[in-house]
């Protein structure tokens, strides 16, 4: 930047250098008749114009080098600050929010440090022409020192305005595009339930209203782009005007005229890199701050120390809740931590039960016995969510593994240990063997096919042209939901954690395969500790332990069976509103 501006200084300064060398050729060389003077003078304007030349570029290499820097530095900064919230970021920023800071806003932040080169370089041009204007003729030298500060007068009401105008814009566009997102994710589940129409209406009427305030930008942008051509303009003239006049009285001679236009004609160029700069700066102000509104959300203090020496291992499963761990080895950072954000509890951790252990939540009365399949029936999906937060520490609670308190255990330690698997978790792109076993090169097809017959995802592969080498897109939209939410499943379990924690796992599939999930299910992990969060019969009548969660406690606990006999809520809960099915599991 410091670069540019002397770049951008010595350029606006010498577009001034011209003017005084065509007023000594007119002086010196024509008026007199002087043939060696004038070619003198023309063949200094032919250097100056080189020297120009190569200034002008200059200058607009290192902007762009500014401008090109600045974006990816600030996406590095985004980049790793969508990294470091994790799970936190879907609770606290929309979708079409993060797609237009990283789209647009840090585009037009960086735009707008490409003003200070030639920013800086228009002051200094414009003092430099008001002292040497002053040579010729305090009156003019008076004008130039008044009139250009009044051009900025005139514009800076249409830059507040649109100000105003832009932020109402961006945030209606970010909320727009998040709802395009939501939609797009869920055509067919609109289809299905014939909701198309209706939302495609909603959008609509939100397009329009988005229009309207389109217009409002267009508006204060027209303006002011024909402020930023005329005003200048207007201004040139009313000077030339003067000086034409004190030409013919005598005031000045013919030489300084043409040299007076030169150097307000000059003057233009300055006069609109400053508007055309605070034009800029408004924009990339109004996208700065949604920039930094998105870098202060700070990720769930889930209390206790980051690491632990007792045991690191398991490769974590992409797609999961994964809060950010430290950098992998010879990873580059990718910037500083954002502003104000919360640190992780520093302090040392104690070390980790050595094998398979208890887990208990104080909050929900809830203990997950170790090696059993435990499944919770929450009479509040809310409250499930929340109890899976808990027991794999993505919140601060008293939950305790094995006797010791989760939130001492080193948080690398747990994640290596406890994985959280939600129904709708993210699905990456790439081929379908790559979804399922992530970074983990060592995992085998006989893993990989044991992991699908359990979630009765055989199909899926079946199905596919060139079966789990088949390319996927982006939550891998070319499935049915169901589809999806097998290959998630049988991505849970190929990761093999010591404690798995399923959030409605079969949600999305037919009765028939929900049965076979069920059944499979409790073969593939049998001897380790599962938790399952479902209201599903077919998975609740598979279980070790059934636990009915009402009002975030548990309120009874025992087989399948044994609850229908004796707990009324449970047997609603299961029924799921259904009278005659209620009558019939009595």
């Amino acid at each position: 930047m410091l670069r540019g501006s002397l770049i951008g200084t010595a350029w606006m300064t010498g577009l001034s250098v011209r003017p005084y060398l065509i007023s000594r050729a007119v002086d010196d060389g024509l008026r007199t008749g002087d043939t060696r003077a004038l070619a003198l003078w023309v063949a200094a304007i032919v250097v100056a114009g080189m020297g120009l030349s190569y200034l002008g570029t200059m200058r607009h290499r290192t902007m762009t080098f500014i401008r090109e820097d600045a974006k990816a530095r600030s996406a590095a900064v985004v980049l790793r600050q969508l990294s470091r919230v994790g799970a936190v970021l879907p609770r606290r920023a929309a979708t079409g929010e993060v797609a237009t800071v990283g789209g647009t806003d840090i585009d037009r932040a960086a735009h707008a440090l490409t003003l200070t080169g030639p920013g800086v370089g228009a002051v200094v041009a414009y003092l430099v022409i008001a002292v040497v204007l002053w040579s010729i003729s305090p009156l003019l030298a008076l004008c130039v020192v008044v009139g250009v500060p009044s051009v900025g007068l005139v514009v800076a009401p249409l830059l507040r305005r649109l100000e105003q105008a832009e932020s109402v814009y961006r945030q209606q566009q970010g909320e727009l595009t998040a709802r395009s997102g939501d939609i797009v994710a869920g055509l067919r589940v609109l289809a299905g339930v014939g909701g198309r129409g209706l939302f495609a209406r909603r959008y609509a009427a939100r397009s329009r209203d988005l229009l309207v305030e389109g217009y409002r930008v267009g508006a204060a942008n027209s303006w002011i782009d024909a402020a930023t051509v005329a005003v200048p303009g207007l201004f040139l003239a009313a000077v030339v005007w003067l000086s034409a006049r004190m030409a013919v009285t005598g005031d000045i001679s013919v030489g300084e005229l043409v040299a007076v236009y030169g150097y307000v004609a000059t003057l233009v160029v300055p006069v609109w890199f400053l508007l055309e700069g605070g034009h800029q700066l408004i924009r990339g102000r109004v996208a700065a701050r949604r920039i930094v509104a998105l870098l202060a959300v700070t990720p769930d203090d889930v209390g206790g120390p980051r690491t632990t020496p007792a045991r690191l291992g398991a490769a974590t499963v992409p797609g999961t809740r994964q809060p950010p761990g430290p950098a992998a080895p010879g990873a580059a950072p990718l910037g500083p931590a954002a502003p104000g954000a919360a640190p992780f509890n520093s302090a040392s951790p104690v070390a980790a039960p050595l094998g398979p252990a208890d887990l208990h939540d104080p909050s929900s009365g809830l203990t997950v016995r170790a090696g059993r399949l435990t499944v919770v029936a929450a009479a509040e999906p809310a409250d499930a969510v929340a109890l899976a937060d808990r027991l794999g520490r993505y919140t601060v609670s008293d939950a305790t593994w094995g006797g010791v308190p989760l939130a001492d255990v080193g948080l690398d330690e747990v994640r290596a240990r406890v994985l959280v698997a939600d129904h709708d978790a993210y699905l990456f792109a790439g081929t379908l063997r790559e979804v399922l076993r992530g970074a983990r090169a060592d995992v085998d097809h006989r893993r990989v096919d044991a992991a699908l017959h359990a979630a009765s995802a055989e199909d899926v592969v079946d199905a596919l042209p060139d079966g789990l080498d088949t390319p996927l897109d982006t939550r891998a939209r070319s499935l049915s939901g169901g589809q999806r939410q097998r290959v998630r499943l049988a991505r849970a379990l190929l990761a093999e954690p010591e404690v798995l924690i399923l959030v409605e796992p079969t949600s999305a599939v037919d009765a028939h395969t929900e049965a076979r999930i069920a059944e499979r299910l409790r073969r593939a992990r049998a001897g380790r500790t599962t938790v399952v969060l479902t209201t599903s019969p077919l998975l609740l009548g598979r279980a070790d332990v059934v636990a009915h969660l009402a009002a975030g406690r548990v309120v009874a606990t025992g087989a399948h069976a044994e609850l229908l006999d004796r707990d009324p809520g449970y047997r609603r809960l299961v029924a799921r509103g259904d009278a005659d099915a209620e009558q019939a599991l009595r």
